[in-house]
């Protein structure tokens, strides 16, 4: 039996993580009329991503000997380095969207939907609360940034793109909030306080 509290802890930490509301321009702008396919490609593949290191990456950890309390630290630094990223309005690698490139092979390449910070998250919440819940977790931050990249347009036209750039910013606030706990909590289980 799975604890409803703990899925919906997952989820928060994955949806925010993922954030589809920062892709909405560059999906916008390379989608173009097909944006329902493009969704469903992107997510597709943000899926398989996701999946793959939720299934596997405990036994990559075990290769490589990496411990959970490591893998917190250096998981944390890097979503760090994302959240402040979004809160600050700053890019790491300044890239033009190709316009003849599939939507969804953009969005993941840059990478918007997936990438180190869900990647990590993905691995911390599979030890931490198995692999159940974070299945539940995923399918509904996958199902989440879908129905969020299939009204784009919509939500542009509603709330406006500094609106959603504000969202985006919050959510980098959180992400940055989440990355200081998962250091401190490695590094207190690592030098044994309590």
């Amino acid at each position: 039996m799975i604890d409803v509290n703990d899925v919906a802890r997952a989820f928060v930490s994955l949806f925010v993580i993922m954030n589809p509301f920062a892709s909405i321009p560059i999906f916008l702008k390379v989608a173009g009329e097909k944006k329902a396919s493009a969704a469903t490609q992107a997510v597709l593949v943000a899926g398989v991503v996701l999946f793959v290191f939720l299934f596997f990456g405990p036994s990559l950890l075990m290769a490589f000997r990496i411990t959970l309390n490591s893998l917190r630290v250096a998981g944390g630094l890097i979503l760090g380095i994302l959240g402040l990223r979004l809160v600050l309005g700053l890019r790491l690698v300044e890239r033009e969207a190709d316009e003849r490139a599939p939507p969804a092979l953009t969005l993941i390449g840059t990478p918007m939907l997936t990438g180190p910070g869900v990647i990590t998250m993905t691995m911390i919440l599979t030890q931490e609360q198995g692999y159940l819940v974070t299945v539940c977790a995923g399918i509904a931050s996958l199902v989440l940034s879908w129905l969020v990249l299939r009204a784009s347009s919509f939500m542009e036209r509603v709330l406006g793109r500094s609106t959603i750039d504000i969202i985006s910013r919050v959510m980098g606030l959180l992400i940055t909030a989440t990355a200081v706990e998962l250091v401190v909590n490695g590094i207190r289980a690592m030098i044994g306080v309590i």
